[in-house]
């Protein structure tokens, strides 16, 4: 337990610094007015997924805070489904700091962490037919009818979150398949818009993923 906890404050301060360093060389390279708001944005969603990681309600604390940043920044790339995910990030998370609550758990360490489910193999698989097609549409629509600058792209991080998002406020523990998905897919997004506070957070991010599978089939009963 206390090996645990010592991996976990060490995995947080080096997705922390992870955003430093990325912040510090790209001012260098290529000094801009929304580097020190990556920064920022980068630190608070390092903070979310990290506390997420660990079945922590205060996940939803610092998950606000990285919402109303990066979707300013989202506002600056014309990321159009980004900009609405993330107002659909903001009234989730208010539902799922109370579901998160119903299912509480203490430690033996003396904190809280929540007690994660399982979904079955048919669920899974017709919600992966869905999230592909319907990520497909989307992206077909926001090529004909916007000026959104990486259609597809936007489209395949935004519909797989759309249901990774729910999964996660219901706490079932396959959210975070979704969400390594959704993370690889925006570096490649952030890549190419030339943000690297970004691409830093959401490398660490697929990192976090893993970690966070392997910790909530753990929680599972």
């Amino acid at each position: 337990m206390v090996r645990r906890k010592w991996f976990d404050m060490g995995f947080l301060t080096f997705g922390l610094l992870v955003q430093v360093v990325t912040y510090a060389i790209t001012l260098r390279l290529s000094p801009s007015s929304l580097s020190l708001l990556s920064l920022i944005s980068g630190c608070f969603g390092v903070c979310s997924v990290c506390l997420a990681s660990q079945g922590n309600i205060l996940t939803f604390f610092f998950g606000f805070a990285q919402v109303a940043t990066y979707t300013y920044l989202c506002v600056t790339q014309r990321f159009y489904a980004e900009i609405a995910i993330n107002a659909y990030y903001f009234a989730t998370m208010i539902y799922g700091v109370f579901e998160w609550k119903k299912r509480l758990k203490s430690e033996a360490s003396g904190g809280l962490t929540v007690t994660p489910r399982a979904l079955s193999v048919r669920t899974i698989v017709v919600m992966a037919v869905a999230t592909l097609v319907g990520s497909g549409l989307v992206g077909w629509g926001l090529a004909a009818w916007t000026d959104d600058t990486q259609p597809y792209l936007d489209a395949f991080t935004t519909i797989p979150a759309l249901v990774a998002q729910v999964l996660m406020i219901l706490v079932y523990r396959e959210h975070w398949f979704l969400w390594l998905a959704v993370d690889i897919l925006s570096v490649a997004l952030w890549l190419r818009a030339g943000d690297y506070c970004m691409v830093a957070q959401y490398t660490f991010w697929c990192a976090n993923c893993l970690y966070g599978l392997r910790r909530w089939k753990s929680l599972t009963p």
